[in-house]
């Protein structure tokens, strides 16, 4: 049976009935229809001084193409704290449009494991990310519209984009200011796709409506003739943006198939973006459910390092446990197995794939000092002989692991991991991992890389209810832009060195001259996830490898620097075969093809 399917017979409460069993007054919800609703932000006043919950935060190792079930995983996990009594609240990324008619389909889950309404949610859900879209745009046509009007400003470069929220190769550089009008200047412009967006960004980094009217207004559109940053707040652009995003930085609120309530709020991709969804979101679930289960995009690479690195340095709450999603076919297949033979039994392969789950819960450990619980998503071709080998060899490196079938099973499939991570985060503060210091681990406190109070800066947040340990970081606010790409690239990547283009270091330079500091800002680097370098073929990593950021781009709004790495692009293209050619209406006019 299909996931959309599966998704349509389930019995689903009225969204109504789910906020109730969160307690949310109902002159808080703002409704969508039967089964979708947004939560205002003015709660959040209502309950900011109750104890947060645990935070459980799922990643995985480098994906397939068609990616590993981390959002399976985790809707499974919470139906299954849910399903052991437990008061738990998903907190999950919007999907966008770009994946959903491409290669990777849907993120609502699959099979008994998925979020609902499956189809609204994968569309256009509650408009946020049109919204985003349009304010984004609205800023571009602003600038041209201030050129076209004697450009006071002298605007001399323009490094702001346009965005769309599909995949579209032919828009990644193109030329606009061609209708041929008396004062009508052409020139060179590009889109990238919204989910990397610096608008989508900010939304999902901003605490509340004043933060994120200050940090629109921080958005850097280009430089003068003098060298000097133009920003949005120049334009006077950025009152207008707030009114486009108003309702859209109100969390989404919507369920399991299991009735488990789910925020569902912000898409950055973790490629491209920093890959989490957004910070209100998430305070609100955990100030809301015991147990907050959610979710970085793509590797621990990606989305964890960016969700330890950049979220959680603006987040009132630590992480507790860190689960790390894999299958069995993705580790044969970062073990040399060609893609079409993954579901044939090889030992040997799989041995040689663990060293990329091993990676991976080393750096969670040893970097971050966070317990690891690793989940198997099983298939069905599985062996009973490959599942008892990488037990074995987690058992050997300490490591609890857990066999999942949420996909056929949902709740019922995920009983085992739950009671796991239940063990883990109602632990007392693990004191072995707090003891193992690393000298070249960074650890901040919440007196630290305050900002200096010319500006709202959304990372002065952190620890104010976080007292058992300290937080550790892959590097200090206070390194240089430079060694902080450095410490990504080798304590997370397990890079040799990084090197950097000429452009780059060109714009490093400039980033650092500005008279604000900018360089203590975090850096996001956007890569390849299928693999630990920035070569999306280097598999599996026999020799020493560099990291090439070849493009810098300073993100005054967002508050981060980026570095473009390989031939990472900042717009998507579709496959030769994308998703969409299967999409369709039926005869009852039911949308078909959505996975």
């Amino acid at each position: 049976m299909e996931d959309i399917e599966i998704a349509r017979k389930a019995k689903l409460k009225r969204i109504n009935e789910i906020t109730d069993s969160m307690h949310i007054p109902e002159e808080y919800v703002e409704m969508y229809g039967k089964y979708k609703a947004k939560v205002n932000l003015d709660y959040m006043q209502e309950i900011e001084d109750y104890r947060n919950g645990k935070l459980i935060l799922v990643t995985s190792i480098n994906p397939t193409p068609l990616g590993e079930g981390k959002t399976t995983i985790s809707i499974g996990l919470a139906d299954a704290m849910k399903k052991v009594g437990k008061n738990v609240v998903l907190a999950l990324r919007e999907p966008s449009l770009g994946p959903v008619f491409g290669i990777k389909g849907g993120a609502t889950g699959g099979g008994y494991a998925q979020i609902a309404p499956m189809e609204d949610i994968n569309l256009h859900f509650t408009g946020d990310l049109h919204a985003i879209t349009c304010a984004n745009n609205l800023l571009s046509a602003m600038i041209d519209n201030h050129i076209f009007h004697g450009n006071e400003l002298q605007i001399d470069k323009i490094t702001w984009k346009r965005c769309l929220d599909l995949n579209d190769r032919a828009l990644r550089k193109i030329t606009i200011g061609q209708s041929g009008e008396k004062k009508m200047i052409p020139r060179e412009d590009g889109f990238d796709i919204t989910a990397a967006s610096e608008t989508m960004a900010i939304l999902c980094l901003s605490i509340d409506m004043e933060d994120l009217k200050c940090n629109l207004g921080n958005i850097i559109i280009g430089y003068n003739i003098n060298g000097e940053p133009v920003y949005c707040k120049d334009l006077k652009a950025e009152g207008a943006m707030s009114v486009v995003l108003k309702d859209a930085m109100n969390p989404n609120v919507v369920q399991t198939l299991e009735n488990t309530p789910a925020f569902v709020h912000g898409g950055p991709f973790a490629n491209i973006a920093h890959g989490c969804n957004s910070l209100v979101a998430t305070q609100m679930a955990l100030k809301i459910g015991d147990y907050v289960v959610t979710e970085a995009g793509f590797g621990a690479d990606l989305g964890a390092e960016k969700f330890l690195d950049i979220k959680r340095r603006c987040l009132h709450k630590n992480v507790d446990c860190v689960v790390v999603v894999a299958t069995i076919k993705a580790l044969k297949y970062h073990g040399g197995k060609p893609k079409d033979e993954v579901n044939q039994e090889d030992l040997e392969a799989l041995r040689k794939g663990y060293n990329n789950l091993k990676h991976h819960i080393d750096v969670i450990r040893n970097v971050y000092k966070l317990p690891v619980v690793v989940a198997i998503n099983k298939y069905e071709f599985d062996t009973e002989h490959e599942i008892t080998s990488l037990k074995a060899m987690l058992d050997a490196d300490d490591v609890e692991m857990s066999v999942a079938e949420e996909y056929e099973k949902g709740s019922e499939g995920t009983i085992d991991l739950a009671e796991k991570v239940i063990k883990v985060v109602d632990a007392e503060p693990n004191q072995k991992l707090a003891a193992e210091h690393n000298a070249e681990s960074s650890l901040e406190d919440s007196n630290e890389n305050k900002n200096d109070g010319k500006n709202k800066n959304h990372f002065e947040f952190g620890m104010d209810d976080f007292e058992e340990e300290k937080r550790y970081y892959s590097y200090d606010l206070e390194e240089s832009i430079v060694d902080k790409f450095r410490a990504v690239a080798q304590k997370v990547y397990g890079a040799e060195d990084v090197e950097f283009s000429d452009e780059a270091m060109e714009e490093i330079k400039r980033i650092t001259g500005l008279h604000r500091d900018y360089e203590k800002m975090p850096v996001c680097i956007a890569k390849t996830q299928y693999s630990l370098s920035d070569d999306d073929k280097n598999l599996y990593i026999e020799e020493p490898f560099k990291i090439h950021i070849r493009q810098v781009i300073l993100k005054g709004g967002a508050e981060f620097i980026v570095g473009l790495t390989g031939k990472i692009m900042t717009m998507p293209g579709l496959p030769k075969t994308p998703a969409a050619e299967n999409i369709d209406l039926d005869w009852d006019n039911n949308i078909v093809g959505i996975f």
